[in-house]
């Protein structure tokens, strides 16, 4: 008894010994802390889960760390930096206007909008364009412009149109804002501040039967990702765009297309829907617009443009002339370098490298995608996968728990194709499956069943691979 407690009373000595040391350690460690890190955990409100690193500057499709380490940027700020960091035509623009004129107020012309404009229009088929700050604040605009719309010349002002209901999909994500969170089903985002607007109906992803049951006379409006990003980079099947471009044409309602991620180029076209025969009446753009500067934009019709009037809709910072100086430099840059083949090219690459992976680790279950949009669906959470990549010099990120999103810039070579493939592989060996969660059988297939068996069509820039199981 008295040698099994002075064995106990050792490895207690032992414990509080351990326990000093690591108190020490931790206080040195934190007397290191990075203060910058120290003060965003002090003084901002806590929406991001962030890795104690602090990123310095950027160049090309790489980004470095204040220690000085190199990362593949496969990320692309969610979509924004299409033309990578540090452009040099995007760097000559901003200084050159942050010289002359920074902000104007939107009661005077500056020299870039109407140019960026027409731009715009030349490369959607739309004939009107409206400058926001965000994508979030463009979507609500665009519910405004169909509200407007969708009022018959007999109805009181100050009463509620008849026509107002807004249909959009289930898994959808389109912002943060109260008008684009309403708009979107996925609950997680929505649910904490309800009650949402009233007026929006939800139908299952690419089922046409569920659209027909839900579209009715008092619809002002069908709201969609041409390619949901944040659910998952699931394409609209052709079948279901072609009747929702049906059914609103059929009951005097706007067919809007959400581009804020998948736009502007990002799967080899200017924009997504044009693999359609038809165009929407509104599509919604930001995040590569202006290089990296916040700017969003509403593109629409001239049939849709005739309904809005001066006071009835307005911002401050939108569209300002450094901003759309930027943007059209990087439109035009995007021309003038045929960026959109080579993203064409590099996407067919990239998923070419990744199906020789999914026949090596059994836990790849689908690859989805068009151009530099790609999603690669695990049968395993993907949470440890993006951090290990991290620890390796890879930025990626994973949406609804399962799924891999890559998004980088239009400018990546083949070399940097080959190093993100070899990169990945290195990840996919590293993770052990301990540490990555099995995931449900049920969530598995309920999303493969709203998803990969609604039909992905893709079209010849699209990229699938066979789903597994």
């Amino acid at each position: 008894m008295r040698t099994t407690a002075k064995k106990r009373a050792a490895l207690d000595g032992a414990r509080q010994a351990a326990q000093r040391v690591h108190n020490q350690a931790q206080s040195r460690r934190d007397a290191k802390a990075d203060h910058r890190i120290v003060d965003a955990d002090r003084f901002l409100l806590p929406t991001y889960k962030r890795p104690p690193l602090v990123f310095s500057h950027g160049r090309g499709a790489y980004l470095f760390d204040a220690t000085g380490k190199k990362y593949l940027d496969f990320l692309g700020g969610i979509a924004v930096n299409a033309l990578g960091h540090a452009h040099p035509q995007i760097v000559k623009t901003i200084r050159r206007e942050a010289a002359r004129a920074i902000h104007l107020s939107n009661l005077f012309h500056n020299a870039y909008q109407g140019p960026l404009a027409r731009k715009l229009a030349e490369w959607s088929g739309l004939d009107r364009v409206f400058f926001a700050n965000s994508g979030t604040e463009a979507i609500d605009g665009a519910l405004k412009l169909a509200r407007l719309c969708s009022r018959t010349p007999g109805e009181r002002p100050n009463a509620p149109a008849r026509k107002h209901h807004i249909v959009a999909l289930e898994n959808s994500f389109h912002g943060r804002t109260f008008g684009a969170l309403s708009v979107t089903s996925t609950e997680k985002y929505r649910l904490p501040f309800a009650p949402s607007l009233p007026g929006v109906q939800f139908v299952r992803f690419n089922d046409v039967a569920d659209l027909e049951s839900k579209f009715d006379d008092t619809v002002s409006a069908i709201l969609l990702e041409t390619i949901q990003g944040e659910g998952g980079v699931y394409p609209v099947s052709e079948s279901f765009w072609n009747r929702a471009r049906a059914l609103a044409t059929q009951h005097g309602a706007l067919l809007i297309a959400d581009e804020i991620q998948c736009g502007l180029g990002r799967t080899g076209r200017y924009f997504a829907y044009q693999k359609f025969s038809s165009k929407p009446d509104i599509a919604v753009v930001a995040k590569p617009l202006a290089g990296g500067l916040p700017l969003g934009a509403i593109l629409t019709s001239e049939a849709v443009a005739g309904h809005i009037s001066p006071g009835l809709h307005g911002t401050t910072f939108g569209g300002g002339p450094l901003v759309c100086a930027t943007a059209l430099v990087a439109l035009e840059t995007i021309d003038r370098q045929k960026l959109l083949a080579n993203v064409r090219e590099r996407g067919g690459e990239i998923c070419a490298g990744l199906e020789k992976l999914a026949a090596e680790f059994d836990f790849i279950r689908e690859i989805r995608g068009e151009g530099l949009m790609i999603g690669i669906e695990l049968s395993r959470e993907g949470g440890p996968f993006v951090t290990e990549a991290l620890n390796r010099g890879l930025l990626i990120n994973c949406t609804h728990d399962f799924t891999l999103r890559l998004l980088p810039p239009f400018i990546i070579t083949r070399a940097q194709v080959r190093e993100f493939l070899n990169l990945l592989e290195q990840v996919f060996r590293a993770v052990p499956q301990s540490a990555a969660a099995a995931s449900s059988q049920a969530h598995t297939k309920s999303a493969q069943a709203a998803h990969s068996a609604a039909g992905f069509q893709g079209g010849p820039y699209a990229h699938t691979l066979t789903p597994k199981g």
